[in-house]
């Protein structure tokens, strides 16, 4: 099980690419040997989700198996299985954002990177800081966080 936790700032270049910090990288190491698969956030969040492979490959039957006649579950199915794209970290720990998701989630020079325990969600650094901000987003207290004593 991997243990991605903590948010952290990096920078993306003119390219696309971005270094992943050393932390999150040795996670990615022994988890998934640096093969992760990148895609777009399902939710009204434009942020992208980081998988490892291992991860990923248990969720995507789960996606693929949605009710496609549903408008919900094939908007779902559209946004993560269309834009899912396998990647390998490189030598230097490094990879290359295709443009389409860059755009989809409004990335530019400034990034956040933050850890949801066995996936990793990409951020723009702005609209990070933004989403922190809101805290009234409409949505009722699940009964399981009523008893959850921080």
């Amino acid at each position: 099980m991997s243990n991605f936790l903590g948010s952290h700032a990096i920078n993306m270049d003119a390219k696309g690419r971005l270094a992943i910090p050393t932390r999150v990288r040795e996670e990615m190491d022994r988890v998934c040997g640096g093969r992760i698969v990148l895609t777009a956030n399902a939710d009204e969040e434009r942020c992208l989700l980081v998988y490892p492979e291992p991860q990923w490959e248990e969720i995507r039957p789960q996606i693929e198996a949605l009710p496609n006649m549903n408008r919900k579950a094939k908007r779902l199915q559209r946004k993560m299985l269309g834009h899912a794209t396998p990647l390998e970290l490189d030598g230097a720990g490094r990879i290359l954002v295709p443009g389409t998701l860059r755009s989809y989630a409004g990335l530019e020079k400034k990034l956040m990177l933050v850890g949801q325990g066995k996936k990793l969600e990409l951020w723009s650094e702005e609209r990070w800081f933004a989403w922190l901000d809101d805290e009234d987003d409409g949505d009722e207290m699940p009964p399981e966080m009523e008893s959850l004593s921080l």
